[in-house]
């Protein structure tokens, strides 16, 4: 397989699950063609569904192969740039790794519901319910655990960059966007992760994006 990489993704501003495999490209330098196709936009499901078979986003297509769905993507990157180290080496870190990672993935619905991705936006105190608030503590509950784990070794969730920080990405913009009031080794991981190069960069194009998704501006007053 020697075709670049390519990366189908929604729009930067909202869409969480293409964040994932997006900054875990950037991170590690690997180079790959992006597609953005605006959500709700024209036929953008016909346009999506050329390279995923789920009609949805992201997908990540590398010859012949298409993968679809975030934490399967890193997964194959994982797989195809071992050298990247992209999981934890220690076979009992790595299993931690692959469970809040899982975790991440199929879990926290009430911080997802009442929470909306929104890179631009600033709503602080909204969406706070009482299920909300027990999935961030759940949250920072996995960050605390890891970060005290393995503060020695770097600034990330497991030291170095790996999948699980890719996953949790998105909840580190919610956390901003909410104003979800942070304090010492989880505020320091989140300023650590906001202030990725990688991310800067999709927030800058997140913030230049001319497209809304009204549903998903629940908060804000110009779209009520």
């Amino acid at each position: 397989m020697s075709k670049k990489l390519k990366l189908i993704i929604g729009n930067k501003n909202y869409s969480s699950w293409s964040l994932r495999p997006w900054i875990l490209l950037r991170h590690f330098e690997i180079p790959f063609d992006e597609i953005l196709i605006p959500l709700y936009e024209g036929k953008y499901k016909e346009q999506i569904l050329k390279y995923s078979p789920n009609g949805k986003v992201p997908a990540l297509v590398h010859d012949s192969v298409v993968i679809w769905e975030s934490l399967a993507i890193c997964q194959y990157l994982a797989e195809l740039f071992p050298k990247k180290k992209m999981w934890p080496q220690d076979l009992k870190d790595r299993a931690l790794a692959y469970s809040i990672s899982q975790e991440m993935h199929a879990g926290f619905f009430y911080l997802r519901t009442n929470m909306l991705c929104n890179v631009r936006g600033r709503y602080p105190g909204k969406g706070m319910t009482p299920d909300s608030k027990k999935d961030i503590d759940r949250i920072l509950e996995i960050w605390t655990t890891c970060r005290n784990k393995f503060k020695n070794q770097g600034s990330y969730l497991f030291g170095h960059f790996t999948v699980a920080d890719a996953m949790f990405m998105p909840i580190v913009t919610r956390f901003r966007t909410y104003g979800v009031v942070l304090k010492g080794i989880a505020l320091n991981y989140a300023e650590t992760m906001l202030g990725l190069k990688a991310f800067k960069e999709w927030e800058d194009a997140a913030i230049k994006e001319p497209w809304v998704i009204k549903k998903s501006e629940i908060y804000n007053p110009k779209y009520k």
